[in-house]
């Protein structure tokens, strides 16, 4: 997350050389953004975020060589304890490879059609460690991949979950529903602080890197059944 007064650094991967060019010259006339390099493939996206240690990579997902998964999940472990945020570039909304990645740590997806000012919005959104995509849109991602879904599955859910309290599993929940933490503490009756405390120290004990995973792992270890939302 940028520091207060920090350009947002951003890297841009996209094995299209017309794509990254405009979108090279689009976050380069915007104010507070800084782009810290392009690359074409997902290994040479791996070498430039530990080099630049960019804010926020914009990702394409199909590429050759190192797909956008592959590169997300790398990227993000090495990052410690304060990782790029990826923002996911995809054709389909509903893609299997958009599941995967987020699976593997992005923090949301952006379709390759949207508007520059919604691009813009996206990648503030993203650096300021939020999550992007529409709940709904989510519940269909797990819906129609999930059952299909067998690699990179996090270790048995249960006894991961066993290492969590009463209201951790609640807060993740909650999470996996889609609701944000100003939600989570309306219904909870709690702060939202408190809500923000609960969901760092379940993700730390899951080892989960952002705020999309979480809402994956819930769904997959059955503490959020597909097609229902937060009891009342």
């Amino acid at each position: 997350m940028p520091a207060n007064g920090e350009n947002t650094r951003v890297l841009i991967v996209d094995d299209q050389v017309l794509i990254r060019v405009g979108l090279v010259a689009l976050l380069r006339a915007a104010p507070n953004i800084e782009v810290v390099g392009e690359a074409g493939d997902g290994a040479e996206a791996v070498a430039l975020a530990a080099a630049t240690r960019p804010h926020v990579v914009l990702m394409d997902i199909r590429m050759p060589g190192m797909d956008g998964i592959t590169a997300t999940r790398r990227i993000i472990a090495a990052g410690g304890a304060d990782p790029s945020r990826v923002l996911v570039l995809t054709t389909f909304d509903l893609d299997e490879y958009v599941y995967q990645a987020l699976r593997a740590g992005a923090s949301g997806f952006l379709l390759k059609e949207a508007p520059p000012e919604r691009l813009l919005a996206a990648v503030a959104t993203v650096a300021a460690g939020d999550m992007l995509f529409a709940p709904s849109v989510m519940r269909r991602l797990i819906e129609a991949y999930a059952p299909q879904s067998t690699d990179a599955r996090p270790a048995p859910a249960e006894p991961q979950l066993a290492g969590l309290t009463g209201r951790e599993q609640e807060v993740l929940r909650l999470v996996g529903t889609g609701m944000s933490n100003v939600e989570i503490a309306q219904r909870l009756v709690i702060a939202e602080g408190t809500v923000k405390t609960h969901v760092n120290r379940t993700m730390a004990k899951l080892s989960l890197t952002s705020r999309a995973q979480a809402v994956v792992y819930a769904y997959e270890s059955g503490l959020v059944t597909p097609g229902r939302g937060p009891e009342r």
